[in-house]
């Protein structure tokens, strides 16, 4: 992060929108815009915004599937992979052959 080009106030980048918004896409790197010398706000450009919750869901997922494998090694319930895939066909729609 450059301090300098990368923290701009609030009042800044209302008056240059544009131009910082077009930094943003071409430099990929975030703004954070301050209020009173607070940091208020980020200004991400759409793919890396996209990226962050991507990362962000599959972050979520592996912590539910090792949750869901420890309750298993502890021995919680196991179902079996018919009634599985039978759940999984109904809800998506998806045929399993």
């Amino acid at each position: 992060m450059n301090i300098i080009r990368d923290i701009q106030t609030l009042s800044e980048f209302k008056k240059n929108a544009s131009k910082l918004v077009k930094q943003v896409q071409e430099t990929k790197q975030s703004i954070v815009l301050t209020v009173n010398g607070q940091a208020v706000a980020v200004v991400q450009d759409a793919e890396s915004y996209q990226n962050s919750l991507n990362d962000r869901e599959l972050a979520e997922s592996v912590d539910v599937l090792k949750e869901r494998i420890s309750k298993l090694r502890k021995g919680g319930e196991r179902i079996p992979a018919e009634e599985v895939f039978s759940k999984i066909s109904k809800k998506y729609g998806v045929k399993f052959d």
